[in-house]
Parts: C-alpha cells; sequence; structure tokens
C-alpha cells in the first residue's frame, strides 16, 4: 500500500475522532435537553436569556424571564439547563463581586506616562 493512502486514511480517522464525534455527542445531549424540559426548568437559551420554562409545546417552550414577562421560543433555541448547584455558584459569585471593591484590579493612570522621556522634537 502506498504510504500517502495509509497517512490520508490516518487523517480522516483523525478527523472523525477530532471532529465528528464530539459534534455528534453534543447535538446527542441537545436533543435529550429538548425531550426532557419541563413546566419549571430554569434555563438559558442560545443567547443568553434566563429563563423559568413555564409550558412546553411541540416544538416550542414558553419562558418567564421576568415577573409577568413571557417569552415564547422555539425548543432548540435553549442552551442548557441551570441546576440549583449552578444558580447557588452564580449567587454566591455576584455576592462576591457586589462586596470587594470594584477598583481593586485597576492600574493608576493618573500620572503621565511620557513624563521621564525626553522630548524629541526640541534639537540639542
Amino acid at each position: 500500500m502506498d504510504p500517502f493512502t495509509i497517512i490520508f486514511f490516518a487523517l480522516l480517522i483523525l478527523l472523525y475522532f477530532a471532529v465528528l464525534r464530539p459534534q455528534q455527542k453534543r447535538e446527542r445531549e441537545h436533543r435529550a435537553l429538548m425531550e426532557s424540559l419541563q413546566e419549571g426548568d430554569e434555563v438559558i437559551t442560545s443567547s443568553g436569556v434566563h429563563g423559568a420554562v413555564l409550558e412546553v409545546d411541540d416544538n416550542i417552550v414558553w419562558l418567564e424571564v421576568a415577573p409577568e414577562v413571557e417569552l415564547k421560543l422555539l425548543k432548540s433555541s435553549v442552551a442548557s439547563r441551570i441546576s440549583e448547584d449552578e444558580e447557588d455558584e452564580d449567587t454566591e459569585e455576584l455576592a462576591d463581586a457586589h462586596t470587594s471593591d470594584p477598583h481593586a484590579d485597576e492600574e493608576d493612570h493618573t500620572s503621565d506616562p511620557h513624563a521621564d522621556e525626553e522630548d524629541k522634537t526640541k534639537p540639542s
């Protein structure tokens, strides 16, 4: 067998395991998520909207994103379900962010960064 043919088939196998198989797994997981959506689930859509599932129809899901605010979306736009553990972590992160100093990571930009440089436009 020609070495080029062996390398070609090896690359095809590598492509399958590196790209195609993980994509198929993600699609299977997303299909399972869409089929398992229930009333009361907390979800995030592909556009980043967080909400609680109010009603699930064939291809439609109704989300409550705020009190008295409902959105009608395609089921396929639901990206993930939020578990209670994730909600607790998000709440803790927000609480930590509000209690810490918001300017702690900022550098002091009040001094002139060019103060130490000589004026190169003036002749010596």
